[in-house]
């Protein structure tokens, strides 16, 4: 099948390698000339694992392409997937103006029978707008299909290949079969392809991503509670998660949520209800409770080091809202540094794949280590804001002799209790026993 993906950043790219991998002659196409150039000379532009083996082999076989030019990337093309930024406007409803643009030039362009796809995260309503505005000038038959992506950062290959389930909103039987013959390959497992009309699609991704927000936010309020009554927030994850009903993922305590999805899905959820005349209350508590659970450890830095940050230095592992991932979207990370470089501390951060981008927020005002444990030399406490693999084994014998005290303030709650109070630290995490020595 011949398909063009509009769009070339996150969604855009993982969707069109992995339709390449799986056959079909690709072209993505996106405005960015120093992007455009750099893929088509084999350089990817996303972190995210496993991508780039997919991505060099279907160059190397000539089945995915990359252009700027619109028409010449949808030349021929039977289906066409919108991969395009909704990003969240003043009022913090998602800016559509993107996937009008490009609709508009659509309705020039088309050649013969289409099927458009909104691949990206959009308001309830959208497949319609976007067929008003190809209709406005096309001269052949199309449809506009919602087509929800449910990708997990770090894993989104995975996701991809094998989905648990695929969302199609369409009335249209012609389109229905061109869907299913494009995701049939991916599906052969048995799991499903759902079809619904277009509002229920488009609505089903922000009840996905707001529902999953609303558990994390759920268990840090309960370790928030358990710091208070005297109880251990992961022996409730453990006694809650093997009940069926609730499930063991999207149960960890932590400093909250951030990404390119659940801080803005949730957000234009609550805007879209708002819109509709509904007060969303469990929407605007969860955006209340996770924008103080970011900072959470910041007064209790404050607190260990009598409320004068003036010329501590700070050790922070992690930077990216998540492992496996470059991605600084509302990252906690960025939070907690600038409240610390307000307060007069000094930061020496370490991430395995984020600190470019941190650089190009802060370059200057934090000093970026070449590893885990240079972050630690001369640093008067280490803040752990990202639970990356490499972070729970160190080398504790090692981080003793480049500390100057021995205290962790653990956002991740990557170690354990037991073990850094056998390791002598001071040790205070989410919703656990602190640990004073």
């Amino acid at each position: 099948m011949k398909i063009a993906v509009v769009g070339t950043g996150y969604v855009g790219l993982v969707t069109g390698t992995c339709f390449a991998e799986t056959g079909n002659r690709v072209t993505c196409v996106d405005i960015d000339v120093k992007k455009v150039e750099k893929l088509k000379n084999g350089v990817i532009t996303i972190y995210e694992p496993g991508l780039d083996i997919l991505f060099d082999r279907n160059i190397k076989e000539d089945r995915l392409h990359f252009t700027t030019n619109l028409a010449e990337g949808i030349k021929d093309a039977e289906v066409i997937f919108l991969a395009l930024p909704t990003p969240p406007g003043e009022d913090g409803s998602a800016d559509l103006q993107y996937v009008i643009k490009v609709a508009d030039d659509l309705g020039h362009l088309l050649e013969h029978y289409t099927v458009i796809i909104d691949k990206s995260t959009v308001p309830v309503g959208t497949a319609e707008k976007v067929r008003a505005r190809i209709a406005r000038h096309a001269k052949v038959e199309f449809d506009v299909v919602s087509n929800p992506e449910f990708l997990r950062e770090g894993v989104a290959v995975e996701d991809f290949m094998k989905p648990d389930r695929v969302v199609i909103g369409t009335d249209s039987e012609r389109a229905q079969k061109v869907m299913t013959r494009l995701y049939s390959p991916l599906v052969r497992q048995g799991n499903p392809i759902i079809f619904m009309d277009e509002r229920s699609a488009e609505m089903t991704k922000y009840a996905a991503n707001a529902f999953l927000a609303t558990k994390i936010t759920f268990m840090n309020e309960i370790a928030n509670l358990c710091e208070k009554v005297g109880a251990d927030v992961d022996a409730i994850r453990k006694g809650i998660g093997t009940d069926q009903r609730i499930g063991k993922r999207f149960l960890f305590a932590g400093i909250g949520y951030g990404g390119s999805c659940f801080p803005k899905d949730v957000q234009a959820l609550a805007k879209t209800a708002e819109e509709y005349d509904y007060d969303f209350k469990i929407l605007h508590s969860v955006m209340s409770v996770n924008h103080s659970q970011k900072t959470k450890l910041i007064p209790r830095i404050k607190q260990y080091f009598d409320h004068d940050l003036f010329d501590k230095t700070i050790a922070i592992w992690g930077l990216a809202f998540k492992p496996y991932t470059d991605d600084i979207r509302e990252a906690p990370a960025l939070e907690n540094i600038r409240e610390l470089l307000a307060s007069g501390a000094k930061v020496r951060a370490y991430d395995p794949e984020a600190m470019e981008n941190v650089k190009r927020e802060l370059d200057g005002q934090v000093y970026f280590a070449h590893d885990q444990y240079e972050a630690l030399e001369g640093a008067d406490a280490l803040l752990i804001l990202t639970e990356w693999p490499l972070f729970r084994t160190p080398e504790f014998e090692r981080m003793d002799t480049l500390l100057k005290n021995k205290v962790v303030f653990d956002g991740r709650n990557v170690f354990e209790v037991d073990q850094m109070r056998e390791l002598g630290y001071t040790y205070y995490s989410i919703g656990r026993e602190s640990v004073i020595q």
